[in-house]
């Protein structure tokens, strides 16, 4: 991940003294209440406005990263690990054009 934009996420939260406030419960809260955020825009109209939707899914990922900072998490490491186990729940023989949940496939 870039480093000098982890630095700038930081570095704001430090410059304001909202560190104090970040605590995983709470960041974790405050991604869920931006994702509310980012959904609502798609209530009624299923395009959205894209400079609405771009705010919102900011604010959800500085949160996102600032609980992997909170944790020490490497970014792009817990991502990686995190696609080659969907890799192998949802293998492209039985997921490809499918939205079922990989507990709902064959057992074939």
């Amino acid at each position: 991940m870039n480093q000098e934009l982890l630095q700038r996420i930081d570095r704001f939260n430090m410059d304001r003294d909202w560190d104090q406030f970040h605590s995983p419960d709470n960041l974790a809260k405050s991604i869920a209440i931006e994702a509310g955020e980012l959904l609502e825009i798609f209530q009624w109209d299923s395009e959205g406005n894209p400079e609405r939707v771009k705010e919102e899914l900011a604010d959800v990922m500085i949160f996102c990263i600032q609980l992997a900072m909170k944790y020490g998490f490497d970014i792009e490491e817990i991502i990686q690990e995190k696609l080659a186990i969907n890799e192998v729940k949802y293998p492209i023989s039985k997921a490809k054009g499918s939205s079922k949940k990989y507990t709902e496939f064959d057992a074939t």
